[in-house]
């Protein structure tokens, strides 16, 4: 997300008065078959869930400003760990992803309702292998299940939002990758959109995604938003 185009495109973006509506929220209805929330996960402790959607600074801000999210940590899912590392996945042949493990409070906020962020606010599920100015399979749309339940859960909810064509093209996110290895990303891209607002590409890409959580999902809304460098602290 750092390569030379794309940061010519950024600043220029960030003169036009438009470069905040660069990224429009899908309100749509939240999976079927959700748990209701106070109910669910009661006495089973924090559950994760792993989310690529593009470039992870943007994903990981927003979660980081969702109740009931413990920690959301940047970092690659989908390959080795020998090729986890920001300069090799940055070539589009390690199998990685950039994705957010979001770990959260199951009786506070259901995994439902943090697939509704994602495919509401967090990336557009329609676009294949890019995401915005970012191009390549490492920016793909997929979730990696870390259970069965989620991995139904995903399906149903993908095809639910096909069905009412939710976003008037096909969803492209993959959902077959279960149980993938997570990598945390180096220490610099933790907490990143948050310790560098005025940054073009995140003022252009990023900011209006967290904007769209507050207006969009109010009731989950989190002013202050979860570090990383604060959930490593406890």
């Amino acid at each position: 997300m750092l390569n030379r185009p794309a940061l010519f495109l950024a600043l220029a973006l960030a003169a036009s008065p438009l470069a905040a509506r660069a990224e429009p929220a899908v309100v749509i209805p939240p999976p079927a078959t959700d748990t209701a929330t106070p109910d669910a996960g009661q006495g089973s402790g924090l559950e994760t869930a792993v989310l690529a959607g593009g470039c992870f600074w943007g994903i990981q801000a927003v979660y980081q400003h969702v109740k009931g999210v413990t920690n959301a940590v940047s970092g690659y899912a989908g390959g080795a760990q020998k090729d986890a590392y920001y300069q090799t996945v940055g070539s589009g042949r390690t199998g990685h992803a950039e994705a957010v493990q979001v770990t959260f409070d199951p009786k506070q906020i259901s995994y439902g309702k943090i697939l509704q962020i994602y495919f509401s606010v967090a990336h557009d599920p329609t676009q294949l292998d890019r995401q915005g100015p970012d191009h390549g399979p490492q920016y793909r749309s997929e979730i990696f299940p870390q259970n069965e339940a989620q991995a139904k859960m995903a399906k149903d909810y993908i095809a639910q939002l096909d069905k009412m064509k939710a976003f008037g093209k096909p969803i492209v996110t993959k959902t077959g990758t279960m149980k993938q290895a997570f990598f945390p990303a180096e220490a610099y891209h933790q907490d990143y959109a948050i310790r560098n607002p005025r940054q073009p590409y995140i003022v252009i890409n990023d900011a209006p995604k967290v904007e769209n959580l507050k207006k969009v999902f109010a009731e989950v809304w989190r002013e202050k938003p979860r570090l990383v460098s604060e959930a490593k602290g406890e």
